[in-house]
């Protein structure tokens, strides 16, 4: 593979004008499709074949498909007062008429209505419920806005007055200040790492060229199917992270060749050869990861896991073909002015050995005191990783405090019951649905936590109708869940009609149930796929065993601190979080499988220059030294982007991609400053030469050569003739 990665860049260095246009031409084709071609997104989570997905379908099919985005204005009379008051009866219905004249509006029900009246009992609080004609997720901006204007007005007549439903959620929000915040703080470090504004510019560049091919192609495919609005975000925010870390392996084996002495047409060659095997190994396995989600069997879930891999593709793709070309019209301007003119005999300047001085008294520390270190490192992720043994799930999401939607579910929670804000629906199907709904009722009411039964609803030809039952609990809580678990087991047991669950908690039960059952396949699945990884990499059963058991408590305290923080509220304000409560569902797979690639990306960086020095006749301590003084301060660097790419997601308004960047940045703090830096090194130096031990019987299996040895083997004639074409020019 080095060898024909290394041709690659000889390639992109003689062929550097096309393979820049050539970018440059799929970005601006991107583009064009992604303004279009692009379709909408899809806010909802369901998983075909449940029984609350299933029912959904079926309703639609009994009783007509549902209407446009609705939301529900809610009323509250002033204190000590009711709405049916005069005066506030005619506030309210001059409300509803300001409601129904709005911008896409096609209907607006009155709560005073005698014939289906939505007051409390206590006739202190009510709702009206806004129909729009556009369907969830198009209601316009200037629409929400109208509507919002006509509810600030209402308040100013002396009822409380707040709005929520799905007619209010405005999209996912990114590319604000936080999210530019983290990519400058990027572009900081590469200039810190680099000495060099332009190489680091153009690792940041390139980096940003990939991902937005990425994202657009996403955005390209939402025309032709429904994807979820967290997967153009979740693929845009991996695919800049491993982008500009891919780029800085590359760039910085290059500089090193540069400063040996080598051309600039070897150094690109060399450097694709070396750090560019690395980088296809490490792209691969985020790739197989990613893609591995499809053993879930939760569509919306594989999508997003295969768009994010394309992403991951396009940053490799950039990493060894458009670096290498941008690489070959800087030529010695990759390096600092003072460096141009200056090598040693080690490929390292002075000055940059001197900034290692720090590493290297870190890596003789661990070394020599390896059994603290490897106890305190464990400890220390061992402790953090307690709270995620009482880790909770949901699809419910709740809204930010503050704003006007929590103050509406608040007011409806107050004067209806908390359960009022996550009603289950079930849906009688067959002959007799009515009167088997009927007959329901009354075990149903005598259920735990049910508030409220309400009269069934027939259908028009007798052959359906819907019970709904008013939880006394919320949407998210325990009891709530386990209210969905009694109904379907009431209801089973049942003659009549099929009877079937669902409704919002419902639909989050059964996701949670089959992202529970899926999990421990999945984490099987990368853990497996880790070992034989490395085992082929390192040709070693020890230092895959030790790699794999650092990334299992990479992900315990990384979901152990989510969980302290998003569940429990521990430093909440620290992450702008503004209510806490169960994680996202999707939350704990997609960081196993994102943070298992990354881990392995560094695992390979790092131990693979180990096993160079290891390979060339280092001892085994000599070996560890070595090679984490070579490869810490780039997989340091990476890091510390990677964390600050991250970070810049977390304080986004939206809760599903706020819990995912915040568990990422931390497992990546975790992983590559406490298991990589401490509890590998000092691993490996606790078994010494036995690290490195393959049993004889399977010695017989290939090597992926990540270090490029492969480039050290006499080349064949036509390769020779090749590389000397790379270096006359």
């Amino acid at each position: 593979m080095a060898r024909l990665l290394s041709r690659f860049g000889g390639f992109s260095h003689r062929h550097r004008l096309i393979v820049v246009l050539v970018w440059l031409a799929v970005l601006v084709g991107g583009g064009v499709g992604a303004v279009t071609l692009a379709g909408e997104t899809s806010t909802k989570f369901s998983i075909p074949g449940q029984e609350s997905t299933t029912a959904l379908e079926r309703i639609s099919e009994k009783f007509g498909a549902g209407g446009g985005a609705t939301a529900q204005v809610v009323v509250q009379a002033p204190e000590g007062q009711q709405l049916t008051a005069p005066a506030n009866a005619a506030a309210v219905k001059g409300l509803v008429a300001e409601l129904a004249k709005l911008p896409g509006v096609t209907a607006a029900t009155d709560p005073l209505n005698p014939a289906a009246p939505t007051i409390n009992r206590d006739q202190t609080t009510a709702y009206s419920t806004v129909t729009y004609a556009a369907p969830v997720g198009e209601v316009t901006p200037g629409q929400q806005d109208a509507l919002l204007a006509a509810v600030d007005a209402a308040g100013d007549k002396g009822l409380t007055v707040e709005v929520g439903g799905d007619a209010t959620q405005a999209p996912p929000h990114v590319g604000g200040i936080a999210e530019a915040l983290g990519v400058l703080i990027a572009l900081v470090i590469l200039a810190v790492t680099y000495g060099s504004l332009v190489a680091a510019g153009m690792n940041l560049l390139t980096s940003l060229i990939g991902v937005g091919i990425g994202v657009m192609g996403i955005t390209i495919v939402t025309g032709f199917t429904e994807l979820s609005e967290t997967t153009p975000i979740l693929a845009g925010m991996l695919g800049l992270a491993v982008g500009i870390d891919y780029a800085l392996f590359i760039v910085t084996r290059y500089r090193q060749e540069l400063r040996r002495g080598a051309d600039v047409g070897t150094a690109i060659t060399t450097a694709v050869g070396t750090a560019g095997s690395a980088v296809v190994t490490a792209g691969l396995t985020v790739v197989i990861a990613l893609a591995g989600l499809f053993v879930v069997g939760i569509p919306f879930l594989t999508q997003m896991g295969v768009a994010a891999a394309a992403t991951i593709v396009v940053a490799v793709l950039v990493a060894i073909t458009l670096v290498p070309a941008v690489l070959s019209y800087l030529g010695q301007r990759a390096l600092p002015r003072r460096q141009r003119n200056a090598t040693v005999a080690d490929g390292e300047p002075q000055e940059a050995a001197g900034r290692r001085g720090f590493l290297a008294g870190w890596i003789t520390t661990v070394t020599r005191r390896r059994v603290v270190a490897l106890l305190l490192s464990v400890g220390v992720l061992g402790a953090i990783a307690v709270p995620a043994f009482s880790m909770q799930t949901t699809l419910v999401q709740t809204p930010a405090e503050g704003t006007s939607q929590a103050a509406a579910k608040q007011l409806l929670a107050d004067g209806f019951g908390a359960g009022f804000n996550g009603p289950i629906t079930i849906l009688f199907d067959g002959a007799g649905a009515a009167q088997a709904a009927a007959q329901a009722s009354g075990p149903i009411g005598k259920l735990d936590d049910v508030a409220v039964v309400t009269p069934p609803i027939p259908n028009a030809d007798g052959t359906a109708a819907l019970l709904t039952v008013i939880p006394k609990s919320g949407p998210t809580s325990t009891a709530t869940e386990q209210l969905v678990g009694d109904l379907r087991a009431l209801l089973g047991d049942s003659d009549g009609p099929p009877a079937y669950v669902t409704g919002a908690t419902a639909v989050s039960v059964d996701v949670a149930k089959a992202l529970d059952d899926a999990l421990p396949v999945y984490l099987a699945l990368v853990v497996g796929l880790a070992l034989v990884l490395l085992v082929l990499v390192f040709r070693s059963l020890l230092v895959p065993l030790v790699g794999v058991l650092g990334f299992l408590l990479t992900i315990g305290a990384s979901l152990g601190a989510t969980v302290a923080v998003f569940q429990w509220g521990w430093l909440a304000d620290a992450v702008a979080l503004d209510s806490t409560g169960p994680l996202i569902s999707l939350t704990p797979i997609l960081v196993i499988g994102i943070l298992f690639g990354l881990a392995m990306d560094y695992q390979i960086f790092l131990v693979s220059r180990m096993h160079e020095a290891h390979s060339h006749g280092a001892g085994a301590l000599d070996a560890i030294r070595t090679g984490f003084r070579q490869a810490a301060p780039v997989v340091v660097a990476a890091a510390a982007i990677m964390f600050a790419v991250f970070a810049g997601f977390v304080p986004s308004g939206d809760a599903t991609i706020k819990s995912i960047a915040f568990a990422l940045a931390a497992g990546i703090a975790f992983d590559a400053f406490v298991v990589r830096m401490v509890l590998v090194p000092a691993t490996l130096a606790l078994l010494g030469e036995r690290a490195w031990w393959l049993p004889r019987w399977l010695r017989w299996l290939p090597t992926l050569d990540v270090e490029g040895a492969g480039l050290e083997v006499p080349a064949t004639r036509d390769e020779q003739r090749d590389l000397i074409g790379v270096a006359g020019r």
